[in-house]
């Protein structure tokens, strides 16, 4: 069957006619373990994204979800009405399009919302199979007329995430007077990372792991040789010479909410959140903040003060220090430092051993010193990400204590659902973030 055949034929979907419609905004969330998915599902993700195996662009990632995942993945995301996205992105060799054919049959059974994918091949297949297919920004599609070809395959297409608002706003007005429209019969979409990690790579198609430890990049191995400190030796005299930046190669993480009604205005439909190798608390916070923005914009009520607490709160997590990117024309920040900028930091201080579900109240275990007005996150595959401030400490013997030392057990009142041996962690002040 040829590929021009396959483009043509309508779309098997399970939707309504009424999809056919433009979307409102979607707000798309990172899923890298179980707890992720959940906190985003909790936080008010419209949908979430995830890999399986090694053919995604996490593939080394210790968070990661495997084939026999799918099912139960699906299940919880179609249960609280949240879309899922199968990420399949990597560069593909032959010998991957077995593993990757059979990913999307499974991903078929199994009913997944879409598959992001970057390879002709995998694009194919999957609308072979009735799948709708969203192009990854690795193909770091810059301009209408790509934009215009490959909406013959995709719904939705995530662009370079060098281009910037300009650009962005420019492609839509095309969009809108070509009334293009991708397989489905829906307006084609324009997806952009709103917030996360940035590489220094064009829309981070990268060879420098590749060559340095023969682990790609652009197959999910990325060791991010761009995250450390280099020093540059002149090989005559041995002298090593003086760089203005000590982590020339490492940008900024990107952080739009303070012009995120901009973004919006653009034309941008999907704000890809980055972060399926972060922590769930990452997840949850990143998406909470962020839904709150939307909302706010919706309701006529995206406020500086509500910006600069939101702004704050995404400092809180971690970050490289957060910019622009390339959104607004300036010039690109840089971390300067190596790792975590975030104002808070989270240490495991006990775990779970009952929840009393009629009152609400949690038992745990304590592994270390605890006190009563610290802030806490109880972290589990099923509880997701359950956060709070700690009231009096209630000892077994219903006393109350201001202060428990490690190896007692004591009991709190907690405003969600939490489960046996989740993890309890105490969130301390760190070293700040700044805005760049």
């Amino acid at each position: 069957m040829s590929s021009q055949s396959i483009a043509n034929e309508p779309q098997t979907s399970s939707e309504p006619k009424a999809a056919q419609t433009p979307r409102p905004v979607e707000l798309l969330a990172p899923a890298g373990c179980y707890a992720s998915l959940q906190a985003a599902i909790d936080a008010g993700a419209d949908s979430v994204y995830f890999g399986l195996a090694q053919l995604n662009m996490r593939a080394r990632s210790r968070r990661s979800f495997h084939l026999k995942d799918l099912e139960e993945i699906m299940s919880r995301c179609h249960d609280a009405g949240v879309r899922g996205y199968l990420t399949l992105n990597t560069l593909l060799y032959d010998h991957d399009l077995k593993l990757c054919f059979a990913l999307l049959e499974e991903a078929a059974k199994q009913k997944v919302d879409a598959v992001i994918a970057s390879d002709m091949a995998c694009i194919l297949k999957a609308r072979e199979l009735g799948l709708e297919v969203h192009l990854s920004t690795q193909l770091s599609v810059s301009n209408y007329q790509s934009f215009k070809f490959y909406a013959q395959f995709c719904d939705r297409i995530v662009l370079a995430r060098e281009l910037n608002l300009s650009m962005i706003r420019k492609i839509h007005q095309q969009i809108q007077a070509d009334d293009l429209r991708g397989p489905s019969g829906r307006p084609v979409e324009i997806e952009a990372f709103a917030h996360g990690a940035l590489c220094i790579a064009v829309s981070g198609r990268c060879g420098m792991s590749l060559y340095t430890d023969n682990a790609s990049a652009n197959r999910g191995a990325c060791t991010q040789n761009c995250r450390k400190e280099y020093k540059v030796i002149d090989q005559e005299s041995g002298k090593e010479l003086m760089v203005d930046n000590n982590f020339i190669m490492s940008p900024n993480d990107i952080c739009t909410i303070d012009f995120l009604d901009q973004v919006l205005e653009a034309g941008v439909h999907t704000l890809k959140l980055e972060g399926r190798g972060r922590a769930p608390e990452y997840v949850a916070t990143v998406v909470a903040a962020y839904r709150k923005g939307i909302d706010a914009i919706q309701a006529s009520t995206f406020t500086p003060e509500l910006v600069s607490e939101l702004q704050q709160d995404l400092e809180k997590v971690y970050n490289r220090g957060l910019s622009s990117g390339y959104y607004l024309g300036r010039e690109q920040g840089w971390s300067a430092a190596y790792g975590n900028k975030s104002t808070r930091q989270k240490i495991q201080a006990g775990r779970v051993t009952h929840y009393y579900a009629k009152i609400g109240v949690a038992e745990i275990t304590a592994t270390g010193p605890i006190k009563s007005g610290q802030e806490f996150l109880i972290i589990g595959d099923t509880s997701g990400v359950v956060s709070g401030t700690l009231p009096e400490l209630r000892l077994d013997d219903s006393t109350t204590v201001d202060e428990v030392k490690s190896g007692q057990v004591f009991s709190i009142k907690v405003d969600a659902k939490v489960r046996q041996n989740d993890k309890f962690f105490l969130h301390l002040s760190h070293a700040g973030s700044a805005r760049i």
